[in-house]
């Protein structure tokens, strides 16, 4: 075998990167099939905001499930949020989820730990009993209201050496929305989500983390004033990062169809919304690409806009979804998008490296068959869409563990 064809991104971030790959290609025979140069090697992706809702909402996603979906997609880092039951607030809660993520992950899972008890935003969790076993602290899925609370809580965290992570949304603007406010659903008969019930929110937190000087990381941000405030905040020199997610800069509004597989929160918002979307991640403005990875069951995604559940699944088809629309046409450059998988949220979050990778073929093609996902959930708006670039293999601590089947085609 000829492990020399194999390409290796090797980012000057990531020092030592090729070197302990090609130790453990050549140490392993299982990898013995990928001798063409039409592969290229990738560091294991990172994706700091993916929900594998165990425990209590197992029939959606488990541990497994969602840590093998991740492996599939070239990821080799996760961290899961906390809307579970139980959430994790305490030390005894967070302990169900480890417990189950150290028998059944198959990659490096890091959970978050709540900001509120319950997540309910009316009073701080045991922030100091759970800051040694979890990542970072966040209410996802619901922004804390309370102004006082999230200031408490982010001089808390300082203390602790914690980042606050905050899905940013205004209760007060959201009026019943569930899809963005503009043309679509003003032509379709749909109640609209503001873009100010983000950024409102958004720019409070900045002030904030400025006050405090607790780090601060804005989830899957989807509003050119979103994007606008944390590039001002970087300017200033507050300590703030931010996400997006590869479908913000992919689709808008008018991509919408009647179907509850296009419906997440934040939702697709407006076609200038998504310009500035990529304009943040060309400048730098955006660190991270984040999937935000929410998988329903088939039942709770099948009631249209209206009616299902907000989220969709994405670690399977994130890399090949970003490579297809924004690589392969030029818009964004392949360094910047693997910056973002790679290097800013394992820097960000304090994530170490290993001999973790992924084994990619960047020229086959494949329709998305959510069939095919190892996930439990099947929403997402790539269904039936080409993309490129395939993950043949994924291997976290030296070990593989997800494989493309092997047939008689030749290499």
């Amino acid at each position: 075998m000829n492990r020399q064809n194999i390409a290796i991104w090797n980012p000057s971030q990531l020092d030592g990167f090729s070197h302990s790959v090609m130790n453990s290609l050549r140490s392993s025979n299982s990898l013995s099939v990928y001798d063409s140069d039409r592969y290229v090697v990738f560091p294991g992706f990172c994706d700091v905001h993916v929900h594998f809702r165990e425990p209590g909402f197992s029939y959606k996603e488990t541990i497994h499930t969602g840590s093998l979906a991740a492996a599939h997609g070239g990821y080799t880092a996760v961290c899961p949020m906390p809307n579970l039951n139980p959430v994790p607030d305490s030390v005894e809660h967070l302990e169900e989820e480890l417990s189950i993520i150290r028998k059944d992950a198959v990659i490096n899972v890091l959970p978050y730990a709540s900001i509120t008890v319950g997540q309910k935003g009316k009073e701080i969790a045991d922030l100091e009993g759970m800051a040694e076993q979890c990542i970072a602290f966040s209410d996802d899925g619901h922004g804390v209201q309370d102004d006082g609370i999230m200031k408490e809580a982010m001089i808390r965290a300082k203390k602790l050496d914690k980042m606050i992570v905050a899905h940013c949304e205004v209760n007060d603007l959201l009026h019943g929305g569930y899809i963005h406010d503009g043309q679509y659903a003003k032509a379709h008969g749909h109640d609209g989500i503001c873009s100010a019930s983000e950024w409102k929110q958004v720019e409070r937190d900045i002030l904030l983390s400025k006050e405090t000087g607790c780090a601060y990381h804005v989830c899957h941000i989807s509003t050119k004033e979103s994007v606008e405030l944390v590039r001002q905040a970087k300017k200033d020199g507050i300590d703030v990062t931010c996400e997006t997610g590869p479908h913000y800069l992919i689709f808008d509004d008018s991509d919408l169809k009647e179907d509850g597989w296009w419906k997440m929160n934040p939702p697709l918002r407006d076609r200038s919304d998504r310009e500035a979307l990529l304009a943040g991640v060309l400048d730098g403005t955006i660190d991270c690409l984040a999937t935000d990875h929410a998988p329903h069951s088939l039942e709770e995604k099948s009631r249209g806009l209206k009616g299902s559940a907000m989220g969709i699944v994405g670690l399977e088809t994130a890399f090949a979804a970003v490579y297809t629309k924004l690589v392969r046409p030029g818009i964004v450059p392949l360094d910047t998008i693997l910056n973002m998988l790679v290097v800013n949220p394992r820097k960000r979050f304090r994530i170490p490296l290993d001999n973790d990778f992924s084994i990619w073929d960047l020229n086959a093609v494949n329709k998305v068959n959510p069939d095919s996902f190892l996930s439990k959930g099947r929403a997402t708006p790539f269904a039936g869409m080409e993309l490129y670039g395939e993950c043949i293999a994924t291997v976290y601590g030296g070990r593989i563990v997800w494989q493309k089947e092997q047939t008689s085609r030749k290499y």
